[in-house]
């Protein structure tokens, strides 16, 4: 009894370590579909995503593949508005990529009202940005007076 403990203790130590050393089988399968394997007409689509193609996990891609395949069926300025917004992504570091998909979660846990709300107040903020004049800075025709020589500099101006 005692050998056989010896010897089975004796095989444990010697196979185990050529077992762990022995390298795992690859579970993963390569993402799928490859850009090769894309038709020129999604390539020409998606090709602001080329680069980071090889990157995206099979679910994104797949994604993006069914977006190419009803490209066609959009109208002109949905086809612009989608070539922008890829182009933009593409020009997006990894980290801020991963921000906006956090943000984009957050949003979808607000109510209908919250994102009504949050909508109104970005097209009032959007709409600010429109405006020539805010409040901080007066119209140039407030800063000169007839007569009265050169306007002062605009540090001036604000105090």
């Amino acid at each position: 009894m005692a050998k056989t403990a010896i010897a089975l203790t004796l095989w444990l130590c010697l196979a185990l370590p050529a077992v762990a050393a022995q390298p795992a089988k690859q579970s993963t399968k390569p993402a799928r579909p490859a850009w090769s394997e894309l038709a020129p007409a999604q390539q020409q689509v998606l090709a602001p995503l080329a680069a980071e193609w090889s990157e995206m996990d099979s679910a994104r891609r797949k994604k993006w593949v069914d977006i190419a395949n009803r490209y066609p069926k959009m109208k002109p300025a949905e086809q612009q508005r989608l070539q922008k917004r890829m182009k933009d992504w593409a020009a997006l570091t990894p980290a801020q990529r991963q921000a906006a998909r956090d943000r984009y979660k957050e949003l979808k846990k607000l109510t209908p009202e919250q994102r009504r709300e949050m909508a109104k107040q970005y097209r009032d903020y959007k709409n600010s940005l429109a405006q020539p004049e805010t409040q901080f800075d007066p119209p140039v025709s407030d800063l000169i007076t007839p007569g009265a020589g050169p306007a002062p500099a605009p540090s001036a101006q604000r105090q």
